[in-house]
């Protein structure tokens, strides 16, 4: 069953280079041992492991993640359907990954025009 908690709004992602695993757990709305499972799953999903195995996730790494959050929460897929999705050259995943940064950028445009009005 899905969660109900999961459908709010996800707050934008910053202009950062590497995130830790709680940071992206906050923009993701997912916990830590979630986001470790998923690396398992889904292999295009590899975040940079330094120092004692910290995992530090770039910007598309997020943007991957929010994907994955959205058709196992949202759209009630599967694991093993979802993995499907994103490794496939499906045209349909490639609009949905492109919906998502198009959010991203109207989040943010809307952001610096609010900077700006002040």
């Amino acid at each position: 069953m899905l969660d109900q908690g999961n459908n709010r709004e996800l707050p934008p992602i910053p202009t950062k280079r590497y995130f830790t695993i709680g940071e992206v757990s906050d923009l993701c709305d997912v916990k830590p041992h979630v986001l470790r499972y998923w690396e398992s799953e889904f292999p295009a999903l590899q975040p940079v492991k330094r120092r004692g195995n910290r995992r530090y996730y770039q910007r598309n790494d997020v943007i991957m993640i929010r994907q994955i959050r959205s058709l196992l929460y949202e759209q009630g897929y599967t694991i093993s359907g979802a993995r499907q999705i994103l490794e496939g050259d499906d045209a349909r995943s490639d609009a949905q990954r492109s919906q998502q940064i198009i959010r991203q950028v109207i989040v943010e445009l809307e952001e610096v025009l609010d900077i700006l009005r002040r």
